[in-house]
């Protein structure tokens, strides 16, 4: 069996790669010229990687052709938040227009393959206090341009798989971290700045921003077991939460990544970390996702966090 992994050098698909492998399935995966390769530096020898540009229509024929996978992974796209109300366009298309062309390619080449779409929590958006935890059938209120692209990532997953047939299934995951997540990213920038005050590196101060919203955080270990299982068992054309069904705030995140530290801290809130809007609470219901492939949680919440920050720890 062949996999193609999209973005297989970032965070979610280099643990995606170690999954599959120890699967016994062969792993192809797509990086770009400027891609990072620490994450898949342990890799190199056991994976196929095709320097590819999604939004290049060329390019991404060529790679499905040569590769002809038996299960795509589409974990490529732009997905900091903040950035995209940067850059909302960038976002935008990048996320949407390398779909399109990997859907295109697979259609036109009557390629034969299952294709898991990483869609987001963020897609909800604005959601009451009586909406939690959220299901599949929670309206979609999207508040940034990143959640935009992805309502539209995952609507197209649905319309390709209607109107041609394509064997789409979407995932619409909750917060996940762990051992590799970009400093960019709330949890992984609180532990960094830990192990960089524990090295002697930064003053013994703690920058944050809004530290009330209320986040539901799987590990991603059990988020590409998740994914492989979208495909083994779930329903084509249908889409799933993927979650922890517990909630926390950022607080309550920050203090528990403090616990694990003897430094004496101080934090300080910095508006430039604040959002233009921001969802208060994203706390998912996985029910359906359970029910239909068996999947839960795993790993405990403090076992993810304590790992963290260890991966950071151990980064010179």
């Amino acid at each position: 069996m062949k996999a193609l992994i999209t973005g297989i050098s970032g965070f979610v698909g280099s643990h995606m790669a170690e999954f599959l492998l120890q699967k016994g399935v062969e792993v192809y995966g797509t990086i770009r010229h400027r891609s990072r390769m620490n994450h898949i530096q342990h890799l190199l020898d056991d994976i196929h990687l095709v320097e590819c540009e999604l939004r290049d229509p060329f390019s991404v024929e060529t790679l499905i052709e040569d590769a002809k996978p038996d299960l795509i992974f589409h974990l490529a796209a732009q997905s900091f938040v903040p950035t995209s109300w940067n850059s909302p366009i960038d976002t935008i298309h990048n996320n949407v227009a390398g779909e399109v062309n990997i859907f295109e390619a697979i259609r036109r080449l009557g390629i034969d393959c299952k294709i898991q779409l990483a869609c987001s929590s963020e897609e909800y958006g604005h959601v009451n206090p009586d909406e939690v935890p959220i299901k599949e059938t929670n309206p979609i209120r999207p508040l940034s341009p990143y959640a935009i692209s992805k309502v539209a990532q995952e609507y197209l997953g649905y319309q390709y798989f209607k109107s041609y047939g394509l064997k789409t299934v979407m995932t619409r995951t909750f917060n996940h971290t762990g051992p590799r997540r970009g400093e960019n990213f709330v949890t992984s920038n609180f532990a960094k700045q830990i192990a960089d005050i524990e090295k002697g590196k930064k003053d013994p101060v703690i920058h944050v921003g809004n530290l009330q919203a209320k986040r539901d955080f799987t590990d991603v270990r059990d988020v590409v077991r998740a994914y492989w299982l979208a495909l083994e068992k779930g329903v084509v054309g249908e889409t799933y939460n993927i979650a922890s069904g517990t909630c926390y705030t950022i607080e309550e995140v920050l203090h528990k990544l403090l616990s694990y530290s003897k430094v004496q801290i101080t934090v300080e809130e910095d508006p430039a970390r604040l959002r233009p809007s921001d969802v208060e609470i994203l706390l998912g219901d996985y029910s359906k996702f359970h029910q239909q492939t068996g999947w839960k949680p795993e790993i405990p919440f403090e076992q993810t966090m304590e790992d963290l920050l260890q991966y950071w720890r151990s980064q010179p």
